[in-house]
């Protein structure tokens, strides 16, 4: 009869798989073999024997990890468990910027009385290039056209008189607002021969912000959407009614058989994925009503009378889009951003490639253009932590934002290339007339929600939104906001600080490199990264952190005081007075509490008991 041998296969580091095998031939086999010596052949395969399965146990462990998103540390399985979980990685974030455009026009006399002459307007076309004079490698995209001629209430332009000769004006001065991103346009071709199921190519670059368009040899337009399973997707057109004025565009709900997908991999380059069918259908424009809701093969034979539909694929088509075939298919696409593209104020003055076109020359260089605010936005991509955490609650919320976490992070996915928000604080909305003698808690909206936000700087210092970027957030948030909601997006105030602490130090170590290590680790503690709207400041942390400096005997004393004016915030905040048991708290409105120039702003000093 086989005898039964005990085997404990929790053992799993080398000193316990040898120890386990030493006992295992001790037990069974003591008088075959029994020189356990450092030097015996027996020990050396026993020896052997262990680290194999020391390396094995360490790659299970390794492999066991990979598969849960808390603890997973390749960027590969990051980002696929990332998708997995419904959340966009970003490789990088663009800034945004609202830019004034001037030109010079000549007078003429109309009807006794002088107009700007239209004729001279230049027209700039799309895609025009700014460029920073600041940092030349930043280039900024204006998509839209400009039209000096053509004025509107969404699209209006601003006439100046600009120079006059005695009573009679010689020159207009025309000014157009518009908004640009930190971009710039590339492309890439790719020649497809006989159609391949989920065609899939690799766009090689640095700092890929997003697709502009792909089109194909037969002068097709493909549309990314968010999974190839959605075929219908809103489509803007021209209004030509009576109120195009005030509605330049229509919407409507657009078939589109020609789509694909993107997605980053870990090395920032971008995967473009196409469909897999082959049918010729031309797209269509529908309107969502009982004859094709649910239009398709009803494969499983089972009834459609209970089914959950999509409102965006409300079609339940099965081909997952066309599949490209005998074409050669053009991808324009954007790159750019990152924390360095929040360029200072009249720095983007620069206009590189443009096409500018009127029906009369001779203004063409009076073309001017600045950026009156600062960019903000700019952002670089997600680290591993925030990819990790990111993910996380992108699945919690199921890309509907109910909660105010749900919020948070859905203004914090706003996509790379309509700019990036750096801190956001979401609370009930508080009652909104100041004259107003009831209760503010109680007269309020109870679905309404303030959105507290705010950008960085070039030089990752906090800033209000820009217009713009606050347009694109509140546009981006309606695709996921449930109907009966109200968000109001505001800017949340920056209360800048400075830090002054006392020391005394141990016997033998040097007052100047102590200080240094001290200093250092208030910066840390304070990074501007770690910190967000309403976080109060915990004193006795910053006790503690400075305690554990080598060198520090004891911390005398930190004061926190308030940085007003100048390059600081314009908000002053009583510091003193919103103390409490060693506890700075924020204001009742939302602020942050930022050290603005740390090299400055924390002043140390060694003093004697």
């Amino acid at each position: 009869m086989t005898q039964q041998r005990e085997i404990n296969y929790v053992n799993k580091s080398f000193t316990d798989l040898r120890q386990q095998l030493v006992d295992y031939s001790k037990n069974y086999f003591p008088d075959t073999y029994n020189d356990f010596s450092p030097t015996s052949p027996g020990m050396m395969f026993m020896e052997m024997a262990a680290y194999v399965g020391d390396i094995l146990s360490f790659y299970q462990d390794i492999q066991l990890q990979e598969t849960f998103l808390q603890y997973a540390q390749e960027p590969g399985n990051l980002y696929a468990m990332a998708y997995m979980m419904g959340y966009r990685p970003k490789i990088t974030s663009v800034a945004t910027v609202n830019l004034d455009v001037y030109q010079r026009v000549p007078a003429a006399l109309v009807g006794g009385q002088y107009v700007p002459d239209f004729t001279y307007a230049i027209l700039l076309g799309e895609n025009t290039q700014i460029q920073s004079t600041v940092n030349p490698d930043v280039k900024f995209l204006i998509q839209d056209a400009v039209n000096f001629s053509f004025s509107s209430s969404y699209d209006p332009t601003e006439i100046t008189v600009y120079s006059t000769a005695g009573n009679t004006v010689t020159q207009f001065l025309l000014k157009k607002s518009i908004s640009a991103i930190s971009a710039e346009v590339k492309t890439a071709t790719y020649t497809v021969s006989s159609p391949e199921r989920f065609k899939t190519f690799t766009l090689v670059d640095t700092n890929i912000a997003g697709i502009l368009d792909v089109t194909d040899s037969n002068n097709n337009t493909w549309t990314e959407v968010p999974y190839l399973a959605q075929d219908t997707v809103f489509n803007k057109q021209t209004n030509t009614a009576t109120d195009a004025q005030l509605v330049p565009y229509t919407m409507t709900l657009q078939r589109v058989p020609r789509r694909f997908v993107t997605r980053f991999d870990k090395n920032g380059n971008l995967l473009i994925q196409f469909g897999a069918g082959t049918s010729q259908d031309s797209d269509t424009v529908i309107t969502p009503d009982p004859t094709n809701v649910g239009l398709g093969n009803n494969a499983i034979g089972i009834s459609r009378i209970d089914r959950a539909y999509d409102p965006s694929n409300f079609l339940f088509t099965g081909t997952y889009g066309l599949a490209p075939s005998n074409t050669t298919l053009t991808v324009r696409y954007l790159v750019g951003g990152g924390i360095e593209a929040n360029a200072p104020t009249d720095t983007l003055t620069t206009i590189l490639a443009s096409t500018r076109t009127s029906l009369n020359a001779g203004y063409a260089n009076t073309l001017v253009i600045t950026n009156p605010t600062p960019a903000t936005g700019g952002k670089d991509g997600d680290t591993s932590e925030e990819l990790r955490q990111n993910s996380i609650k992108a699945y919690s919320e199921q890309l509907r934002a109910v909660t105010r976490e749900d919020y948070t992070i859905r203004a914090l996915s706003l996509p790379s290339q309509f700019g990036s928000i750096a801190k956001v604080f979401v609370s009930q909305d508080q009652l909104s007339s100041t004259v107003s003698t009831v209760d503010n808690i109680l007269d309020g909206n109870p679905l309404a929600l303030s959105m507290y936000v705010l950008a960085y700087t070039s030089n990752k210092h906090l800033t209000t939104a820009t217009g713009t970027l606050k347009f694109n957030l509140k546009t981006y948030l309606s695709q996921y906001r449930i109907l009966t909601d109200a968000v109001n997006i505001k800017d949340a105030f920056i209360v800048n600080i400075g830090i002054r602490y006392d020391v005394v130090l141990r016997p033998g170590y040097i007052g100047r490199d102590v200080l240094l290590k001290c200093t250092e680790i208030l910066k840390t503690y304070f990074e501007i990264t770690k910190w967000s709207i309403n976080q109060p400041i915990n004193l006795s942390e910053v006790y503690t952190a400075l305690d554990k400096a080598k060198g520090v005997q004891t911390v005398q004393n930190v004061e926190i005081f308030n940085k007003v004016g100048g390059n600081y915030s314009q908000y002053g905040y009583d510091l003193r007075g919103a103390t409490k048991n060693n506890i700075v708290y924020p204001s009742y409105d939302p602020c942050i509490f930022e050290v603005k120039f740390p090299d400055i702003d924390i002043e140390g000093r060694v003093t004697s008991l």
